[in-house]
Order: C-alpha cells, then structure tokens, then sequence
C-alpha cells in the first residue's frame, strides 16, 4: 500500500469538500481504523468509538443538522465515500467498572484528547494514501437529534464528524498564524499585536483572492465566539454522565 512520507502530508494538509465517487476499498478503510486506534490513549483508557454511518436517511438527517437554521447543509456529508462520527465512549469502562465516576470533567477532557488524537491519525494516513476530508463539527448544530440518530447511549458523546473520500478538487491551503506567534519558550508570551494584525491581513488577502472580500480572520472570530455557542452542550453532557464535577 503506497503512501507519502508523515511530514510531507502533514505539511500539504488542505481540507477537502468535493469527492469523486469511487469507493474507498474495504482494507484501506480497515488499515486506517487500525492506524487511529494505534494513536496515543490517556491511561490506556482508549476512550473512543467510531460510528460508520453508511445509512443514506441518517446521512441525509445529519446534513440537516449541519443546516441549522436554513440552508441546505454540507452536501459533501451524503456524497462523500465515508462518514464518520467519533464518540468519546465511557460505556466500556462502565461494564468493566460499573463505579467508574466519569462525571468529572478530567474524564470528559481526556475522552476529548482521544477522540482528537484519534480522527487526527486516521485522516493524516488517509491524506497520505491519496484520500483527503473534512472535519465536521456542526453536527453538534442538534447534538440530542444527533444521539437519537445514532443511538448512542449514556456515557458516549458524539464529538465530530469526518467526510473521507477521493479528492475531486485541488484547494488551496489557508494560512496558518505564524510560528512566532504559536510557539513560546519556558512561559507562556503574548502574542505581538503588529504581528496579529499582519497575519489578519494575510487572511483577507487569502478571503479576498478566492470572491469574500468581506471576510478575515477578526471577522471570522467574532462570527463564531461573539454570540451563543450551543448552550444545549453542557445540558446534554450531564445527560451522558460526563462533566458535573
């Protein structure tokens, strides 16, 4: 099975949200599940399930939750060749240990890690065998319509969705902060504001070459973290059992 070297795909990573229709072969898909539960695990607790939802009905509900309020939704979450839904999964450690006290929020934050670590080693290997995807977090739009479409029970939570599939487009990469900007040394340092604005421009100019001249990294902060963000969250994690302490 032919693949292109770790660094080499991590550094080409664009997002993909235009598939072709050829499948992705059955022991490609099965090496790739294999490649994600190999990813690191907190305490060996290996916190995550994966739901390969197939199901055109369900595909076509979730879509409609990724929707929201209008609009038609991710068409590429029903056309892509596979959808998953990753689950932080507390319901084994519950068989296994029916006192498990789950309900505190380091449980809730190290489930989050795996399922991360996880969805993350799963596309970069299928980046490098020439699949592409896209994360999927608007399927938390509806996250209780989400468990009953999925079934999933008490102490799982479904966390992200993937679209996998054969690329039919050729997207270009956005520009990512600076490093100067990510990375501090011995203690935390405050980014420079010359150097926040700088890359603010930096992302217009990208917005701007691709038809949204109204858009840019401020803009695209203040759209996502100045209002509400799904208050239904923290009620439907006490539902599961996870983060009330």
């Amino acid at each position: 099975m032919n693949s292109q070297p770790a660094l080499q795909t991590a550094l080409n990573h664009r997002s993909i949200r235009k598939f072709s229709e050829q499948a992705i072969p059955e022991e490609l898909f099965a090496q790739l599940i294999a490649a994600g539960q190999m990813a690191s695990t907190s305490s060996y607790l290996q916190n995550v399930s994966v739901i390969r939802v197939r199901d055109r009905a369900k595909r076509a509900q979730i879509r409609a939750i990724c929707a929201g309020q209008g609009g038609a939704g991710h068409h590429y979450v029903e056309n892509c060749a596979e959808f998953l839904v990753f689950c932080i999964d507390g319901a084994r450690h519950k068989y296994f240990a029916p006192d498990a006290q789950l309900d505190w929020t380091e449980c809730l934050i190290t489930g989050s890690v795996d399922v991360a670590l996880f969805a993350q080693n799963l596309l970069l290997c299928a980046e490098s065998c020439g699949l592409g995807g896209v994360y999927i977090g608007s399927i938390r739009n509806d996250i209780n319509q989400l468990a009953e479409i999925l079934h999933t029970p008490e102490y799982v939570v479904p966390l992200v969705g993937l679209c996998l599939g054969y690329p039919a487009q050729e997207p270009a990469q956005r520009p990512r902060l600076p490093a100067q900007v990510v990375v501090s040394e011995n203690e935390y340092q405050e980014a420079n504001a010359d150097e926040l604005e700088a890359y603010n421009q930096t992302v217009g100019q990208y917005y701007n070459e691709r038809g949204n001249a109204d858009l840019d990294w401020r803009k695209q902060i203040q759209g996502n973290l100045c209002t509400e963000v799904r208050p239904e969250i923290l009620p439907f994690l006490h539902k599961q059992g996870f983060a009330k302490r």
